[in-house]
């Protein structure tokens, strides 16, 4: 199953409320700042404390920029030089680049980062910019690895007595054609009233293998305690939780 990038922002919008929206925001403010400091390093021809005969000018500090975007408000730094002004193109063409780049992220929360997402946020940056699609792709690739631990983190601390499974609707391309498909967000409530997101997946929330799929992930990654789960009617998850989550019962 294909997310394009309308679908992925989609998904995006599905989470806030949730606690991993300022895990995106993080995400989102970490690859502003890191394509900002490449694109300066290639405006002057070297990199941070980098000796180079090519070297245009120097850095000199940073200062604060607030931009807002599809997950909110990201704290910037905008370097500054000792001669001459540097402001990122990037930031310029902000609207095209905010989609290419949340993309981007969504799509490595739910799958990992796939080389046509970083290829269009590379054409969304443009030329102008100066950063090779080599370097874009690193930054992504260090995004991965942090996005994989959250994502693949053990749930086994403590146990979730209750689990809420709410699903919104996106529209996503499935063997050629365009799908309704449900992001589920699975949300733990522990002894102590605290609440967690446990995961989230895209999926045919009417296809019993998808719930069983998506709970044996989680159980997979320590689950356990489970009382009740709560969750509208959706065909095949009742069964689902009998098979995976022994002795919870389902409350919509």
């Amino acid at each position: 199953m294909a997310l394009d990038q309308s679908a992925l922002l989609e998904v995006l919008d599905a989470l806030k409320g949730a606690d991993v929206e300022e895990r995106v925001r993080q995400a989102a403010t970490t690859i502003y700042q890191a394509l900002i400091e490449a694109e300066l390093t290639a405006v002057i021809g070297a990199g941070p404390h980098e000796r180079s005969d090519t070297r245009l000018a120097q850095r000199n500090g940073h200062r604060p920029k607030t931009i807002t975007t599809t997950a909110g408000d990201l704290e910037l730094r905008i370097p500054k030089l000792r001669t001459g002004s540097f402001f990122p193109s990037l930031l310029e063409r902000r609207r095209r680049v905010d989609q290419s780049l949340f993309a981007v992220i969504m799509e490595a929360y739910l799958h990992g980062t796939s080389t046509r997402k970083v290829d269009d946020l590379v054409k969304a940056l443009g030329a102008d910019t100066g950063i090779s699609k080599s370097e874009v792709s690193r930054i992504c690739q260090e995004l991965d690895v942090e996005v994989a631990a959250f994502r693949d983190r053990s749930l086994d601390e403590q146990p979730f007595r209750y689990v809420f499974l709410d699903a919104t609707y996106c529209k996503a391309r499935v063997d050629h054609r365009v799908v309704s498909q449900a992001v589920v967000v699975a949300t733990g409530v522990a002894a102590d009233g605290r609440r967690e997101v446990l995961g989230f997946d895209v999926g045919d929330s009417e296809d019993g293998a998808f719930w069983t799929a998506f709970l044996r992930s989680l159980k997979t990654r320590g689950l356990t305690g489970v009382q009740l789960v709560i969750s509208d009617a959706h065909a095949g998850l009742k069964h689902a939780i009998e098979a995976v989550l022994l002795g919870a019962a389902w409350q919509r």
